[in-house]
């Protein structure tokens, strides 16, 4: 009898988490190392949400919180949802959970049987693939491309579906391309949904602050209304507060599906911590200000980090809408020699290489599903960004 579970054999440990721990390994050898791999803000916390933290320390609110979330929270949630996306949840049809990652496994796992087929575009965030198979799903990929700046069309989307499908998993702006959809994208998106009642959608709308220039973020339930009865809308406070550390995601979706995410919940972690979610009433209920100075400054490092990639040898970087990555093709490089000697045989060659050659850590494209590409994070200085792709442009100089 074998001690482990058959499910680990169907996943793959997480690639940028590897990226960060071998970036960090080489810091402590005494290596130079610029790590671009993490996907966190390089902010920090704004004061009052921390001043909220500790005033909830001191009201004693340290007990036991209910497995969805203190009702507080969750009426800032559903006014969230109101004021910003035009969606009519009541307090109960949302959800509480320790990080965004929990509200998609939750959800994954109280309605998933074998066989059920989810439809991913690629490339997708490393994780849904994996959290598809832990929980006895399929995962089927829905391709996009380069050329239509990494989006899920119509017609992909039609493709993929079968008899077979339960979930559209969709992520906009998204990790790793940056891509985020536009109404009239989702609109025929949609119209392809509604001609196939069996498809939900989980939409991962996590950076939906993080837009530039003069896109505006719509969700695909405001689009269109007929799909909120078969849809999760789940997002958290991590990237627009600055409140990774924190572990706050959150989603509103049908009460049957909260409920069952609710049983499972109680049964894994129970509610999250009551002192962070105490933060997040602040995050959601109090001064916004910050998120636009905040985005401001993204969008300067993001315009620095294109102008400079696309002035590196054999890199064509996209201009991304959203979220805080790029998602360059290196694939004019493939198939040349590094100083080490190396051929460059894909992405996952090419970012050894320039980890060894210069330095700079970012993650190969293909552990996103989609190659030869590599994901760059922009969360950091802008120093430490022209450095990093200064020694880019060198790497691809150098090679053969």
């Amino acid at each position: 009898m074998a001690f482990l579970a058959d499910a680990l054999s169907r996943v793959k440990p997480s690639a940028t988490i590897a990226v960060s721990q071998k970036a960090r390994e080489l810091k402590n050898q005494g290596r130079d190392i610029i790590g671009l791999g993490a996907g966190e803000p390089d902010f920090d916390t704004p004061d009052n949400v921390k001043n909220a933290a500790m005033d909830a320390i001191r009201r004693g609110e340290t007990k036991y919180t209910p497995v969805s979330g203190i009702q507080p929270l969750r009426e800032a949630i559903a006014a969230k949802f109101k004021r910003e996306n035009n969606l009519d949840y009541d307090w109960k049809q949302t959800i509480v959970a320790t990080g965004g990652k929990q509200v998609l496994f939750n959800a994954l796992m109280a309605t998933l049987n074998a066989g059920d087929e989810v439809v991913i575009p690629r490339p997708y965030w490393v994780s849904y693939p994996e959290m598809v198979s832990l929980c006895g799903g399929t995962p089927v990929f829905a391709e996009t491309t380069i050329d239509n700046g990494f989006k899920l069309t119509a017609a992909a989307l039609a493709k993929a579906i079968t008899p077979k499908t339960k979930w559209l998993i969709m992520n906009s702006p998204s990790n790793p391309s940056g891509a985020a959809y536009t109404k009239d994208e989702l609109r025929a998106l949609a119209d392809v949904l509604l001609a196939h009642p069996q498809v939900w959608v989980l939409t991962d709308d996590m950076y939906e602050h993080l837009t530039y220039g003069d896109f505006k973020f719509h969700t695909i339930a405001e689009v269109e209304p007929k799909l909120i009865d078969r849809t999760l809308t789940m997002n958290g406070v991590s990237k627009a507060y600055a409140m990774t550390g924190w572990r706050i995601g959150y989603a509103a979706g049908p009460i049957e599906l909260i409920k069952a995410m609710d049983m499972i919940q109680g049964q894994q972690t129970s509610g999250a911590c009551s002192i962070a979610q105490w933060a997040a009433v602040e995050a959601l209920n109090g001064p916004q200000d910050f998120v636009a100075r905040n985005k401001a400054i993204f969008q300067g490092r993001r315009d620095l980090v294109v102008s400079m990639l696309n002035q590196a040898r054999g890199i064509d970087c996209p201009v991304p809408e959203g979220a805080f990555y790029v998602y360059p093709s290196c694939a004019e490089l493939v198939g040349k020699t590094a100083p080490s000697g190396k051929v460059i045989g894909g992405d996952e060659d090419f970012v050894s290489e320039l980890l060894e050659a210069e330095g700079v850590a970012v993650v190969h494209g293909s552990a996103f599903g989609l190659g030869p590409n590599f994901r760059i994070s922009y969360a950091t200085s802008e120093t430490l960004l022209e450095q990093a792709c200064e020694r880019i442009q060198r790497f691809t100089a150098s090679l053969k």
